[in-house]
């Protein structure tokens, strides 16, 4: 091509060039808008309800206007821990072994790709397996453990991804140093590799439990109970349910005064969804500053 010809499409360059960035931007706009209109609307309308009292106060079928959300909000908090207390040392301990000690083969590309495949496979697939697992072969019940190990389910092959990308990220110069001054490759992995990977790990692990925090749909699957007025004191036997089963019983009744619970409910959950993701951006950006590669 001449250099006439490079010249005469500079206009129509710098045209499209223009119009793709307005188009970027307005898709961002568009999302933050219609993100900015449901927190307004969810906030407005159930901000009025959330208090102390609403969050240490147990539900009610009969008088919602006194309702509270403590029992769903303590089960949350128990699905949550359990939840990273299975899969954070398994998909951490996975991608390890993935980057850092298997070796190309067909075996590692076939569970490899699986891993992937899984990541997005629907969480409503997840609750039918640990409904037919957990809860009917090993007589789990319809209890905290039998949720928790669902949603562990969920969220594993996200921690794994995250973590193998973490992994990845670590430049290769830093083994190599490591094994040059006479380090096994467990030395290399938990002085060198780990640390220096903390903050991707971190960051997945956070938003992976988010994500199940939020979710509804394996539990439901499980038999977990939409109602239950006192939190679980037995993790192996008792129902229990969590904020997003409490928030679906809520918006089931035709009383207003529950879909202003609900509304409520929701708000708490927003809040502390925002607050994970905040805390990942935080955790991720203060552990960075202190890795020099």
């Amino acid at each position: 091509m001449s250099l006439a010809s490079k010249t005469s499409n500079r206009p129509y360059a710098k045209i499209t060039s223009k119009l793709f960035t307005f188009v970027c931007m307005l898709s961002m706009w568009i999302c933050l808008a219609a993100l900015a209109i449901l927190l307004w609307n969810i906030f407005s309308y159930g901000w009025s309800r959330v208090s102390f009292s609403f969050l240490t106060t147990q539900p009610s079928q009969i008088n919602p206007e006194k309702s509270g959300i403590v029992s769903s909000l303590v089960g949350s908090i128990y699905l949550i821990g359990l939840t990273a207390l299975f899969s954070v040392p398994i998909g951490v301990g996975t991608a390890v072994y993935l980057e850092e000690y298997s070796s190309a083969s067909r075996w590692r590309t076939l569970v490899q790709t699986n891993i992937a495949n899984l990541a997005g496979v629907p969480s409503i697939v997840y609750g039918i397996l640990g409904l037919g697992l957990f809860v009917r072969t090993m007589s789990l019940q319809r209890s905290v453990v039998a949720g928790a190990l669902t949603l562990t389910l969920v969220v594993l092959p996200i921690v794994i991804l995250s973590t193998q990308e973490a992994l990845r990220a670590v430049p290769g110069t830093i083994r190599q140093a490591s094994f040059a001054l006479g380090a096994s490759r467990l030395q290399t992995v938990w002085y060198q590799i780990l640390p220096a990977s903390l903050p991707g790990i971190l960051t997945g692990v956070i938003l992976a439990l988010s994500r199940a925090l939020g979710e509804a749909a394996p539990l439901v699957a499980i038999g977990a109970a939409t109602y239950v007025r006192t939190a679980p004191r037995n993790l192996w036997e008792d129902d229990f349910s969590a904020l997003p089963l409490q928030i679906y019983n809520w918006t089931d009744q035709s009383q207003e005064a529950f879909h202003e619970a609900a509304a409520g409910a929701i708000v708490v959950l927003l809040t502390v969804l925002i607050c994970m993701n905040a805390l990942a951006v935080i955790l991720r950006y203060r552990l960075s500053k202190k890795i020099h590669w």
